[in-house]
């Protein structure tokens, strides 16, 4: 039997995705957010939630461009120093002790230390509710050699990307890989 909960932001997995921008003075801030994911394929784009109440959304309703970095399992802490105060009166860089890098494509930091950035010009922008959602034309994708394998692909397991649970405020490591996509269920169309 099912237990109901009513209606709650409650999906499994979210992301940690840290949202890269710069303020009007030019200095780099990020956020930490769970709200957002792969939109659309074509164009490539990424939509991330952000509450009007935040310093990001500021930069991003100024800037129109944007980072997702996404942090590893070993950098847990530092990336959650940038959900812990604003960017309005703090440098989160400095105090999570990660390096904001200019982005190549777009006019916006990411955080140098993580494994996979997606670089991103705000497409559109949707308001539904307490949040704005902020979705991202796709412009480049960096990821650390380091994490590919041998193919030249990224390797899930060297990301080691991790994901947050919202009932319980915690951050959890990904899964093992348990089946091939667009392969396993075949076997329920024999």
């Amino acid at each position: 039997m099912k237990r109901s909960f009513g209606p709650r932001t409650v999906a499994y997995p979210l992301p940690v995705f840290l949202i890269g921008t710069y303020d009007d003075t030019g200095k780099p801030d990020a956020m930490v957010a769970a709200w957002g994911g792969i939109c659309s394929s074509d164009p490539p784009s990424i939509a991330v939630s952000v509450r009007p109440s935040r310093q990001t959304y500021r930069n991003l309703m100024a800037k129109k461009e944007f980072t997702v970095s996404i942090p590893s399992v070993g950098q847990m802490s530092r990336a959650d120093a940038f959900g812990i105060a604003s960017g309005a009166d703090t440098d989160k860089f400095l105090r999570a002790g990660l390096t904001p890098v200019k982005a190549e494509k777009v006019n916006a930091p990411y955080v140098g230390e993580c494994p996979v950035v997606l670089e991103c010009r705000v497409s559109q922008t949707v308001v539904i509710g307490s949040h704005t959602q902020f979705i991202g034309e796709i412009l480049d994708v960096k990821i650390e050699e380091k994490v590919l394998d041998a193919g030249g692909k990224p390797d899930l397991a060297k990301i080691n990307p991790m994901g947050f649970d919202v009932t319980r405020s915690e951050y959890f490591r990904c899964g093992t890989v348990v089946g091939k996509a667009f392969s396993a269920g075949k076997k329920h169309y024999s």
